[in-house]
């Protein structure tokens, strides 16, 4: 979410894993972003010059980039059998998840900025998570829950509404 802009990545459901397949999900202000499985494929916002995404190889891996805004690195990976005996998650050989490992750089940043994400990039930020916890959550529902997935109504967001 930036300016009146939504920018959507995910990982879609698999049974099984396979590097081969393109487990990623991209859509751009509701409309799919194809891109074709080759390493250094790139789309652009026709209508936002600034925002491109970028294959860093042929499936599973790219970069996102909003000029001057941001840059997210996206990656599916299967959920592996040492995560799931570590949270619990139950995956067999034979039901496989994916999700997605993140990176971001934020160019411009408030020292505002708040969220499940967004404080731990404030400066002088200091983790209170108890990294002992098998799974470890930054905020609560309370703080963090918002109305929808693009929606900046939580408690905590520092973020303009705008009308859609």
């Amino acid at each position: 979410m930036f300016d009146k802009r939504q920018l959507y990545i995910g990982a879609l459901k698999t049974s099984t894993w396979d590097d081969s397949i393109d487990r990623l999900s991209l859509t751009f202000d509701g409309g799919p972003v194809t891109l074709p499985e080759t390493e250094g494929a790139k789309w652009q916002a026709a209508n936002v010059p600034t925002v491109s995404i970028t294959r860093l190889s042929d499936t599973n891996d790219v970069m996102v980039e909003v000029e001057r805004k941001l840059k997210i690195t996206a990656k599916v990976v299967p959920i592996t059998e040492e995560d799931s005996r570590i949270h619990n998650y139950g995956i067999t050989k034979e039901d496989c998840f994916a999700h997605l490992d993140l990176g971001f750089k934020f160019y411009s940043l408030s020292d505002e900025v708040n969220g499940v994400l967004g404080q731990t990039y404030k400066p002088g930020y200091v983790s209170h998570l108890n990294i002992g916890a098998k799974m470890a959550v930054m905020g609560g529902d309370t703080d963090c829950r918002t109305s929808s997935l693009f929606a900046a109504d939580c408690a905590v967001a520092r973020a303009v509404q705008w009308n859609q």
